[in-house]
């Protein structure tokens, strides 16, 4: 367990994208003491303008923090910033809590995690707490928070993390990466689902504006809708969740329905179509590509009136997928 007192909780953060820098600025508002480190100082970066120290190295930044967030895409990029003569690791002295926000393997943060622990002497205590809400909920503060590991190092964590949304303890080590990658069929399979209810409604005559104002009140509605709305009606993919990501968290997800023993019956689908978004080119767009992807993917021959199999008058004609 971390004993830091409260009052004089010193955080670090790595991975100041577009999660984790209004992270960061949550957790400078809350806690005062906050070291940054990255690739490249920004001179006009506002973080530190609001008093958040740079610090050259992930070195220096261990040995100035009593916890660090880690806001990387995996644990191949959480290696990174631990191993070297610069690593995280060299400056180590003191217990340190790590805080891994990656969306990753829970069996892989397991691994980590038993490993820092034998290296470092039990110094460095890990607690997985990935997120959900995307960068709209990063900014307003408003994250779902998933958090796995020791109970004493997962109540800390909640208190560090609390500026930035809602932490949960769900569990062992390995809980929060679970936990994010159910979530992350849930959303991959709507966003799939909104992208080709898109393309059928377009291509029917439905204005998609008119449309989702009204299915946000049923039971279609939701935080996805809500925040991909614009992007789905308009047809800008330009990113922000990129797509691509999702298919190293449906992977892990296989991995969880492998371990559990669960027999998926979606999940495969939603492998399969990512997959292929990610083969067509489509993975450093916006999750909102879906619609784009199911467009092009159907584009040839459509037939006017080809859906009115009942030859019923009034029947709007299918048109061409407005951009």
């Amino acid at each position: 367990m971390i004993n830091a007192a409260h009052q004089d909780t010193r955080i670090g953060v790595i991975g100041l994208g577009a999660m984790g820098r209004p992270m960061a600025g949550h957790l400078l508002d809350a806690h005062g003491a906050l070291s940054v480190t990255g690739r490249t100082k920004r001179d006009d970066d506002p973080l530190l303008a609001a008093g958040a120290t740079w610090v050259d190295t992930p070195r220096d930044l261990a040995a100035r923090s009593d916890a660090v967030l880690l806001m990387l895409p995996d644990l191949p990029q959480v290696e990174d910033v631990l191993q070297g003569e610069s690593g995280l690791l060299a400056g180590v002295t003191d217990p340190l809590l790590l805080l891994i926000g990656s969306t990753s393997s829970p069996t892989g943060v397991r691994e980590l995690a038993a490993r820092l622990a034998d290296e470092t002497d039990g110094r460095v205590h890990v607690v997985d707490c990935p997120v959900s809400g995307g960068e709209d909920g990063a900014k307003a503060g408003t994250l779902s928070i998933m958090l796995g590991g020791d109970a004493d190092d997962a109540a800390e964590a909640a208190r560090l993390l609390a500026p930035c949304g809602r932490p949960v303890h769900l569990g062992p080590l390995g809980a929060g990466e679970v936990a994010k990658a159910c979530n992350q069929m849930v959303v991959s399979a709507t966003i799939l689902a909104l992208g080709e209810a898109s393309v059928l409604a377009d291509r029917s005559g439905i204005d998609l504006d008119t449309l989702w104002g009204l299915l946000s009140g049923g039971y279609a509605g939701g935080v996805l809708l809500d925040s991909r709305r614009e992007k789905l009606v308009t047809g800008d993919d330009s990113p922000s969740g990129v797509a691509k990501y999702m298919v190293k968290d449906l992977r892990f997800a296989n991995d969880v329905a492998i371990a559990t023993g669960t027999d998926a019956v979606l999940l495969p689908t939603l492998r399969a179509a990512f997959d292929e978004l990610v083969e067509r080119g489509y993975g450093d767009r916006d999750i909102a590509v879906t619609r784009r992807f199911v467009a092009e993917r159907g584009a040839a021959d459509v037939t006017p009136g080809a859906s009115d199999e009942a030859g019923e008058p009034g029947h709007p004609d299918a048109t061409a997928e407005r951009a």
